[in-house]
């Protein structure tokens, strides 16, 4: 395979280890950070001459390794009781895609990637043991036990409170959104670090006050977006609409504030598979 051959391979499974990535560390966004990183590593191994016969289990298991790095380093484990008088059969899809990430992080580790791999993604019981490294025995047992334990949580009712922020973060981000939705884009730049960073996940990454500029044209350029003030897993965001599809968001924007100066924008422009499941919310003004 080619490098040409193995790029177009990796960008053509990026949404489904970002559905494994996401569920497994129960934020879309850090599902992206851990995505990345899976992306890097593999990358880095073929560039070290490593030799793969099976590219998505392989890729899985980095992805599945990583986002358990993740998870340790934030001493997160939450173990949920179960009771076993719960029917085991998996959920229908419609039905599993639509449950959340935070309620896919209460289950186990083992658990929460047995129901992802094979539930959500259609692994086998077998893909499932070789990417999670473990028995094939044990994967079939995690997931009977995961599909009981979601199942239950499934059937809570969600807290549909509004996500807590802080008033500052809730005033800068409700005043970069109303300058994007009035189109005064030299606002936005007068409040620019020198040092910016820019992120179009999944396209390219610039930094430089001067070297973003075109960022801001293409925006000023395009009229088939909306923008309105919310939250994407409790986080300050911009969410963007299509002109004639307000009811979800079709992408979101985050950014991360130096005092009142915007050190980081982060948009999802062609990462859509982000929204998939993740929590968000539209908010008033701040």
């Amino acid at each position: 395979m080619s490098s040409d051959e193995f790029e177009d391979r990796l960008a053509a499974l990026r949404p489904r280890l970002h559905r494994y990535c996401a569920r497994m560390t129960g934020s879309t966004v850090d599902g992206e950070d851990v995505l990345q990183d899976t992306l890097v590593k593999a990358l880095s191994a073929r560039a070290e001459g490593t030799k793969v016969d099976h590219l998505e289990g392989w890729l899985f298991r980095i992805a599945h390794n990583t986002s358990l790095d993740l998870l340790r380093s934030r001493s997160r484990n939450t173990v949920v009781p179960l009771t076993e008088d719960i029917e085991t059969g998996p959920m229908p899809e419609a039905d599993i895609v639509a449950v959340s990430f935070q309620t896919f992080l209460q289950l186990p580790e083992l658990q929460r990637c047995a129901v992802i791999l094979k539930d959500v993604l259609g692994h086998s019981i077998d893909e499932v043991a070789s990417i999670a490294e473990c028995t094939p025995a044990a994967a079939k047992s995690a997931l009977q036990r995961g599909r009981v334990a979601l199942r239950r949580l499934a059937q809570t009712t969600p807290d549909t409170r509004l996500p807590l922020m802080p008033d500052a973060a809730r005033r800068k981000m409700a005043a970069f959104v109303d300058l994007f939705r009035m189109g005064d884009f030299d606002a936005i730049r007068a409040m620019l670090a020198d040092d910016v960073k820019l992120e179009l996940v999944n396209r390219l990454k610039w930094e430089g006050r001067d070297r973003i500029v075109p960022y801001f044209t293409r925006y000023a350029e395009e009229t088939k977006w909306r923008f309105a003030f919310g939250a994407v897993e409790g986080r300050p965001a911009m969410l963007v609409f299509g002109a004639d599809a307000m009811e979800a968001p079709a992408y979101f924007v985050l950014v991360e504030w130096r005092s009142d100066q915007i050190a980081a924008i982060r948009d999802f422009l062609f990462a859509p598979y982000a929204l998939d499941a993740a929590d968000w919310v539209r908010l008033g003004p701040a």
